[in-house]
């Protein structure tokens, strides 16, 4: 079956993650397991897992670097894309690219794009009109 399994995020430290949590939650994934070290979010059949581990080779992540720049999620219509933006940085996310919100990836995409106290980066994507 052709798709999207799973996603899993290295992070160094899972306090950082209460950002995603909110994201996550309020995207609809639901929190499905939790271990001291990590936890899994699942939505449409896929999972994405957040996790520390002791074989990181560094606790910075740089999203310029070679390797996964962002994870796009659906978001519902552009009035929810707009709402989550609004509330967004009362949550542990930066918003990136105002000054061309909602149409930075161009005319007829409507997102917006956040990044997280680590500096990953995720994109909100409307349905379209």
């Amino acid at each position: 079956m052709p798709g999207l399994h799973h996603v899993e995020l290295w992070v160094a430290d899972l306090s950082t993650a209460s950002a995603w949590g909110w994201l996550l939650g309020r995207l609809g994934f639901a929190l499905v397991q939790e271990w001291p070290s990590g936890q899994s979010w699942s939505a449409g059949g896929a999972y994405l897992t957040l996790t520390t581990s002791p074989n990181l080779s560094s606790p910075v992540h740089d999203r310029r670097r070679a390797g996964m720049n962002h994870v796009a999620f659906h978001a519902g219509p552009a009035s929810e894309v707009d709402a989550l933006m609004a509330d967004a940085a009362e949550h542990g996310w930066t918003p990136l690219y105002q000054e061309r919100y909602p149409h930075a990836g161009g005319p007829g995409h409507y997102a917006g794009w956040l990044e997280d106290s680590a500096g990953f980066k995720v994109e909100v994507v409307a349905e379209p009109a």
